[in-house]
């Protein structure tokens, strides 16, 4: 009987199941997340197998097409964990657990290169500036006309009926704003006299403002090379992704933005020039712009939003305070600085 039951503790562990594989979810985000010639790479899945590696743990990988399909398996319970540039927010914390942050970064944006003569071309056909020289065709005309019903008596150049004094009338206020000057149409009636005198004074002053304000927007819509607010892109096309932390932002800073189902869908929009300004998370957007989107956009230094990133668990998941264990102790013997300057360089040398 002894024998027997010495034989069955030996045989446990045997007997015992293997410990099931996790489900590792994520999704496309160069360069936290992406495919090299069909093999899984990026810092996050770099980080991630360390993690792995130093707490024995197998796992497959699994790719979801967008962002939020991935956090809704973590939601579900249909993946163990997730990695990618998932940022840690109080919302989302309320529906999954995190790990520690394991990077920092934030909002930053895109916008296209400087383009010289097309961006002030584009500048310039923006409807501000179209609804200013329409604006101002309109009030030259109407000037013109007062003109002519005070002279159409006594001046055979703005013809003897409204329909044939129009464009005269027009040219005339034209050239008396621009130049100051009356040529050989000065009015001959004491009124019109009068008001022409008045339209002399009011050009120094019309003619001024007219020239600064067009001059403001070109400055403000081709010229400018820095976005000092993130309300200082109200009036662009801007996009980014849906479901993001960095829409919430834009809507939060009442900030209208386009949305996009996935990255690749927002990028080419960008490229398209369906948007003007690509708001995102800073180190995606400057792979992009280092890489496939070379001389197609220019990355803004300034960060808008700091976030934090963290690996997304199943509420109560038994696997968080390993993983953190984990993740202090790569830090402190230097492989998480290792796996970090592998795809970052010293452009994001701080958590």
């Amino acid at each position: 009987m002894r024998v027997l039951f010495l034989s069955i503790l030996l045989l446990l562990p045997v007997m015992a199941p293997a410990q099931d594989r996790l489900t590792v979810a994520t999704v496309t985000r160069p360069p936290f997340s992406m495919q090299v010639d069909g093999a899984d790479t990026g810092f996050s899945l770099d980080l991630w197998a360390a993690i792995a590696e130093d707490l024995s743990l197998d796992y497959d990988i699994r790719r979801y097409d967008s962002f939020p399909d991935m956090l809704a398996a973590i939601e579900a319970g249909e993946a163990d964990a997730a990695v990618a540039n998932i940022s840690i927010t109080a919302e989302r914390e309320t529906r999954m657990d995190f790990s520690q942050p394991i990077f920092s970064a934030g909002v930053q944006v895109v916008l296209p290169p400087d383009g010289g003569t097309f961006a002030m071309l584009r500048a310039a056909l923006s409807p501000r500036l179209i609804g200013l020289v329409a604006l101002a065709i309109v009030g030259l005309l109407v000037l013109g006309m007062v003109m002519w019903l005070l002279e159409r008596r006594r001046h055979d150049y703005f013809g003897p009926d409204a329909k044939s004094a129009a464009f005269p009338a027009f040219w005339w206020a034209l050239n008396l704003l621009i130049s100051g000057d009356y040529g050989e149409k000065t009015p001959a009636s004491p009124v019109g006299r009068a008001f022409g005198v008045a339209m002399v004074i009011c050009s120094l002053f019309v003619v001024s403002l007219f020239v600064a304000n067009i001059t403001a927007n070109l400055t403000l819509s081709a010229l400018s090379s820095d976005i000092e607010r993130i309300t200082d892109l109200d009036g662009r096309q801007v996009g980014t992704t849906e479901g993001s932390t960095t829409s919430d932002y834009l809507n939060a800073r009442g900030v209208s933005h386009r949305t996009y189902p996935t990255l690749d869908a927002l990028v080419d929009a960008f490229e398209a020039g369906t948007v003007e300004a690509v708001a995102f998370d800073g180190p995606v957007l400057a792979y992009y712009v280092a890489n496939e989107g070379q001389g197609k956009g220019r990355l803004i230094d300034r960060v808008f939003q700091r976030e934090y990133y963290g690996i997304a668990l199943p509420t109560g998941s038994t696997l968080r305070e390993d993983i953190n264990r984990t993740i202090l102790r790569i830090e402190e013997d230097g492989t998480y600085a290792d796996i970090q300057r592998s795809w970052f360089g010293a452009v994001y040398s701080e958590r």
